[in-house]
């Protein structure tokens, strides 16, 4: 009886992989190098194993010694039916073991090798399994709420370190995004934001809302009261500028003195008006500035000869070149000053951002209805993915599987759990050896 034809998976590290269904190649080769880990379970299961033998080999020796000499012996006939009932026990279980993971001793008995042949379906099995005990929204909640990720995440967050970490990790996807977008696209999209939201729209209409509520409001009053100021400073300090403008428009016949004294008069009036236009929030002028203002402002809406100097202007100061030097130079700016400021851990972007990072941790921690708000939207974000791509994820098992080689799939299972099914072996053995003996003891002490 041949009692050595042990699943070999583990052992056959040389074997070459059988090929699939296609021509393809399986994922892994079986006799891929095996890792520490898979190593020191390949050398566990074989110490295993070699304990199973050899206990079977042991009741077999204690059989042949107990039979031949039970006739001078007859207490060897309870040695001989324990050894008898712990080899079939022992045989009986390695059967059971090794029909999982290959044909026993090479013959295709019906319902062995059970994880080759069916490992598809095991796979499905499988999928179907986590998807419905372990891909649930209501579970991912649960465990989700369980662990508060929000204060973990404040607790790393706020450390100088978790900061440290985030911005480095922000710093490599900004370079990263700017090696892949390309100059001139990103110019051109610009451009075309400039064109779509700046240019296309009419800019009178807008323009004189804004104007309109600002004159409403009173706000343009400021500006006024610095013209009229600067105008009085002027006045005030070029009184010789405004006599020889009056003396060089005069007629050649008038005498110079009356010249002067015309000059003097003229400077002197106007220093007086604009004095009093200075002094009084009141005064005619400012009253018709503002008059003067808020009609522009209805113009700029409703009037279309306004709306089309407007129109006008604005194609003057923002033609295609301009545009597209726009564009240009606001990318430049943009790109340069985030690439520098993410190199320089010591820039003012870096330090904010820092300081940004660990104030949020910070609240994340001590602000508890905010915690409980980023708890609940990260639970909903991941109770929305699992239920509406639970079927996917669960899929990977299945296809995961299904692309694995039958003999590769038997063999990375036996690795894993093969060292505990030796145990059954043993323990047929032992249960085997006890059943023996008890049977053979009551079937003597009844027919005895």
């Amino acid at each position: 009886m041949q009692v050595n034809s042990e699943p070999t998976a583990p052992e056959s590290p040389t074997r070459s992989a059988p090929a699939v269904p296609g021509g393809a190649k399986p994922q892994a080769a079986v006799g891929r190098t095996l890792s520490g880990g898979d190593a020191e379970k390949a050398a566990a299961l074989r110490k295993m194993k070699l304990l199973a033998l050899g206990l079977l080999i042991a009741m077999a020796v204690i059989f042949i010694v107990a039979f031949a000499l039970q006739e001078d012996y007859p207490w060897l006939q309870y040695v001989r039916a324990a050894a008898e009932g712990g080899m079939v026990g022992a045989l009986a279980d390695w059967f059971a073991v090794t029909a999982l993971f290959k044909y026993p001793m090479g013959i295709k008995i019906p319902h062995t090798a059970i994880i080759p042949r069916r490992k598809d379906q095991i796979g499905a099995s499988l999928g179907e399994f986590v998807e419905t005990n372990f891909l649930s929204e209501q579970v991912v909640q649960d465990k989700l709420a369980s662990v508060n990720i929000a204060r973990r995440a404040g607790e790393r967050l706020a450390a100088p370190a978790g900061a440290d970490r985030v911005a480095k990790e922000g710093a490599a996807v900004i370079r990263g995004a700017f090696k892949v977008l390309n100059d001139d696209d990103v110019q051109a999209v610009i451009e075309g934001m400039v064109r779509k939201h700046l240019l296309t729209p009419p800019w009178g209409p807008p323009v004189g809302r804004i104007a309109e509520r600002i004159f409403h409001d009173g706000h343009h009053h400021t500006l006024v009261d610095l013209l009229v100021d600067r105008a009085a400073d002027w006045v005030d300090d070029n009184h010789e500028t405004v006599s020889r403008l009056v003396s060089d428009r005069s007629p050649t016949w008038v005498p110079q003195f009356v010249d002067g004294l015309v000059g003097d008069k003229v400077y002197v009036e106007i220093l007086k008006f604009v004095r009093a236009v200075q002094a009084d929030p009141r005064h005619q002028v400012r009253q018709q500035i503002d008059k003067y203002l808020n009609d522009l402002a209805q113009d700029l809406q409703h009037d279309p000869a306004m709306i089309a100097r407007a129109e006008d202007i604005k194609a003057q100061v923002l033609g295609d070149p301009e545009v597209r030097e726009l564009a240009s130079r606001t990318w430049g700016t943009v790109k340069n000053a985030l690439l520098g400021a993410v190199d320089d851990p010591d820039s003012e972007l870096t330090v904010k951002f820092k300081a940004a990072v660990r104030d949020f941790g910070s609240r994340l921690v001590n602000d508890p209805e905010l915690a409980g708000k980023v708890n609940a939207w990260i639970g909903d974000a991941a109770g929305y993915l699992v239920k509406t791509y639970r079927s996917d994820i669960a899929g990977v098992i299945t296809d995961t599987v299904a692309r694995w080689d039958a003999e590769e799939t038997s063999q990375k299972i036996e690795l894993q759990v093969g060292k505990d099914l030796q145990f059954i072996r043993i323990n047929g053995t032992v249960v085997g050896s006890l059943a023996g003996l008890l049977i053979f003891t009551v079937a003597h002490l009844i027919f005895g």
